[in-house]
């Protein structure tokens, strides 16, 4: 065993270890890269700085949507005759969080390490960083130090982290981030949430419903910025009936936590103004930063902290080795969508080891992430939900489609009737014109996260409208909505 002086410490080091593929982040995307991998008989190692399983698993969609369920549930349960009245009281705080920490597994990493063991994935614990082509350093949390070598790919699979905004003494605030938030031990009193996207709206709704008072502050008109307008509306009235307050047109100008109490005060300028609020915490949601910052991007010639821009194998622009796999990449920072990259990707790399001349490469081919363009599909956990799949009529449009969109209120379906009294909701569908298939479809109300995957199959497949025709919805559910989009559209 030799050592090295790194410009920081002198650590241990040892012998050169080789694999086929070596994967940067174990999260779910950095797994799924290892599973296709070794499905396909290539020896992988995978690296990982914190937990197995990463964001998604202990800060992220588990615990957000374990916290969620039961205000969800309630909410639902509230709208149904008979029993409404046994569901009038306050959630049970505590065992909401327990339940969360049930899915977090404790924030405790074992099944997931002997899932990685048990399909023959050597696990590196420690900090892992490009070290020329081809080459991974690691150095573990005791100081030691491994160089890896990939025979045929590295796999950037490290994923995004919080963004906070540039304001002076921030970090002496020590606000909440969506890790904060989903992970939190109590329900502060009163919560100022920065931001009107997806984690801003599910945390609102959450700790709204565990007895926190929620102030919304959003910088531009509305919520969900990325969806149909409609759906930003919906979810904004439920807030406010919920109790919570929302305040659009409104930035953060300065935070400060008085050290004695603890309280947060928050210098926020609006149409009415400048004004102060106080709070006991405040979460900013204010969009995701790539974490390659320290992954030694500068050894291959790449910018430190930047996105990793890709074709559609996942494979770096000018690199023959070189992936980036999920949030890295920038084309859709979903969970689902990164497995489905990691899916792909593997599937680009056995092949291309293996030799294989040419690749699927064509649209919806094998080694294709063509989803990302056309099909993304996503489920807002909020009350009510918000569910879309393809393009929004805006983004449809600055395609270059020539399209029809057809709306529909949700409450005239018979089964949404039947699923809640007095039920809220609207559908969205865009139809490409030209080719008579749909572009996207948004769904907004109870219970639609479970609709969405029949819009994702419709776009994916390029269903022909007059095919759908014969796709006949059981009665009565919500997904007769889809039958009465097609009559709206037909006329």
């Amino acid at each position: 065993m030799a050592t090295e002086y790194t410009g920081h410490q002198t650590v241990r080091m040892t012998e050169a270890e080789e694999y086929d593929v070596v994967v940067l982040g174990a999260g779910p995307v950095g797994e799924n890269v290892a599973d296709r991998v070794r499905a396909a008989g290539l020896s992988c190692a995978v690296v990982e700085s914190e937990l197995v399983g990463g964001e998604c698993s202990y800060w992220a969609c588990m615990p957000s949507k374990a916290l969620l369920r039961p205000v969800v549930a309630r909410a639902e349960a509230r709208r149904v005759p008979g029993l409404r009245q046994s569901v009038q009281g306050p959630l049970d705080v505590q065992a909401v969080l327990e339940h969360r920490d049930d899915y977090t597994s404790h924030w405790k990493d074992d099944g997931q390490v002997e899932w990685l063991d048990g399909i023959g994935v050597h696990l590196y614990r420690g900090h892992g960083r490009l070290y020329g082509t081809r080459k991974v350093s690691v150095t573990s949390p005791e100081g030691e130090h491994h160089v890896l070598t990939a025979r045929h790919a590295v796999a950037v699979c490290t994923g995004s982290r919080a963004q906070l905004p540039d304001l002076p003494g921030l970090a002496d605030v020590n606000p909440w981030t969506s890790r904060e938030a989903t992970s939190a031990q109590q329900a502060p009193g009163r919560l100022v949430v920065v931001g009107g996207g997806v984690v801003a709206v599910e945390m609102a709704t959450a700790w709204q419903a565990l007895g926190s008072r929620v102030t919304v502050l959003v910088r531009g008109e509305g919520l969900l910025p990325k969806m149909e307008p409609f759906a930003g509306e919906l979810v904004a009235d439920a807030l406010r009936e919920a109790g919570a307050e929302l305040r659009t047109h409104t930035s953060v100008t300065d935070v400060v936590r008085n050290v004695s109490t603890g309280a947060v005060t928050v210098s926020v300028r609006g149409p009415e103004g400048d004004e102060r609020l106080e709070a006991d915490e405040i979460l900013f949601a204010t969009g995701r930063a790539p974490r390659t910052d320290d992954i030694g991007l500068e050894t291959v010639g790449l910018e430190p902290g930047s996105w990793l821009p890709v074709d559609d194998s996942c494979r770096v622009e000018g690199s023959d080795w070189l992936y980036a796999v999920g949030d890295v990449n920038h084309r859709a920072l979903l969970t689902h969508q990164g497995k489905y990259q990691a899916r792909i990707s593997g599937a680009a790399i056995a092949a291309r080891a293996a030799g294989t001349p040419v690749l699927e490469s064509d649209p919806w081919g094998a080694h294709a992430a063509t989803a990302d363009h056309a099909a993304v599909p996503q489920v807002v956990f909020t009350d009510p939900e918000a569910a879309s799949a393809g393009l929004t009529l805006a983004e449809a449009e600055a395609a270059g489609h020539r399209v029809r969109a057809v709306d529909y209120d949700m409450s005239g379906v018979a089964g949404a009737g039947l699923y809640a009294d007095g039920y809220t909701g609207r559908a969205r569908m865009v139809v490409d014109e030209d080719r008579g298939v749909v572009l996207g479809v948004t769904f907004v109300g109870p219970g639609v996260g479970e609709l969405i995957h029949s819009a994702t199959v419709a776009i994916a497949g390029e269903v022909p409208l007059e095919r759908l025709w014969h796709a006949v919805p059981s009665y009565p559910t919500i997904s007769e909505v889809w039958l009465r989009l097609l009559e709206t559209y037909r006329g």
